[in-house]
């Protein structure tokens, strides 16, 4: 028989603070914080001063939607406000480390969107700055809170399936929604931009081992149109020094109405399996049991009200975000990797090579 015991119920939802409801500052206002964020935001009833985005149209609207109390005609002005404790950072990676400084700087907790930064040298620098400075940053890895990787996460921190020995990760989708919009002028889009949450919670699946090498490919698929431009095709290998592995395989060019993320982590003691966006489920099979878990809610909104509920519970308690970016550092750094080896047409590369 096991030595653990199967909880009816993983309690694996966002908590809040019971008595601690911050001024909340938004800066970027573009379609998934509509969709997302002020969604999840208004839904779990958290204080939104206000927002600000460098295109006001971008704004219109959201106070009637959300209730949200201002919207700012400058970043200076959301930063100066002496209401505003926290602030979520929405913009795309190449303004998100300035304004994180300015951030730190006006004395505010940050929830920073993902991919943190360009490189793992600034992404440090601004995360040594806060901790000089007693701020918390906290990255919007939403995944982490997506009910089938949350309660997988759950199950391997109480030693459900043992060891963890191999994760495997599929994209059972297409990008068709891609060309048009700006993700389509990223490098890398599938590794750096979207897979940074996959490659994010295999590393919390696999907390504790070392990395030994990544490996990647991006390609265009065959069905990809012309005027698509990052390819749609990927994949991405990690090699841990005890053995482990994980593999992200990206199809990007399924033509399914099922469309999914199944996963797949195998352990000492038992298999974890399940799917996220699409048909959302999860299951612990061991050699004496198999139980499937009952979900509420889903990626979006509900991921992001964990991410933000966690930094909220960390400035309360006074301890370490479990999404803080110091814990996110790793992961960044697994993804450079990954897109370096693309560069280098799936050539390993050490994590060392992208400090």
């Amino acid at each position: 028989m096991p030595t653990y015991s199967i909880p009816v119920q993983l309690d694996y939802k966002p908590r809040f603070p019971a008595d601690y409801r911050p001024g909340i500052g938004i800066i970027g206002c573009g379609n998934i914080v509509k969709s997302a964020h002020l969604k999840a935001y208004k839904q779990h009833g958290l204080n939104v001063v206000g927002v600000y985005d460098i295109v006001p149209e971008a704004t219109r609207g959201v106070q009637e939607e959300f209730g949200v109390q201002h919207i700012f005609h400058s970043l200076e002005e959301l930063l100066a406000h002496p209401d505003i404790e926290v602030v979520d950072i929405a913009t795309h990676p190449d303004q998100r480390v300035p304004l994180m400084h300015q951030a730190i700087e006006a004395g505010k907790h940050i929830l920073a969107q993902k991919p943190l930064a360009l490189t793992v040298r600034e992404a440090r620098e601004v995360v040594e700055k806060a901790e000089q400075r007693g701020l918390k940053i906290a990255v919007n890895q939403n995944g982490r809170w997506a009910p089938p990787w949350r309660i997988a996460t759950l199950l391997i921190q109480q030693g459900a399936i043992g060891d963890v020995l191999a994760v495997t990760h599929l994209y059972d989708t297409k990008f068709d929604w891609i060309p048009g919009t700006r993700f389509d002028e990223l490098r890398h889009f599938a590794i750096y931009d979207y897979s940074v949450h996959w490659i994010d919670i295999t590393r919390c699946w696999t907390e504790g081992k070392t990395v030994t090498a990544v490996r990647a490919r991006d390609y265009r698929t065959p069905n990809q149109p012309a005027a698509g431009k990052t390819p749609w095709g990927m994949w991405v290998e990690v090699a841990y020094a005890d053995g482990t592995s994980a593999m992200i395989r990206g199809i990007g060019c399924a033509e399914t109405y099922r469309r999914g993320h199944p996963f797949w982590i195998h352990g000492t003691e038992g298999t974890i399996r399940g799917s996220v966006l699409g048909e959302e489920f999860v299951e612990l099979e061991t050699k004496d049991m198999a139980c499937r878990y009952r979900l509420e809610g889903q990626w979006f909104p509900d991921g992001f009200a964990g991410t933000m509920s966690e930094l909220l519970c960390a400035i309360a308690e006074r301890r370490e975000p479990y999404n803080s970016a110091r814990h996110n550092l790793l992961s960044l750094q697994i993804t450079l990797a990954a897109c370096l080896s693309a560069d280098r047409n799936g050539a390993p590369v050490a994590l060392e090579e992208v400090l």
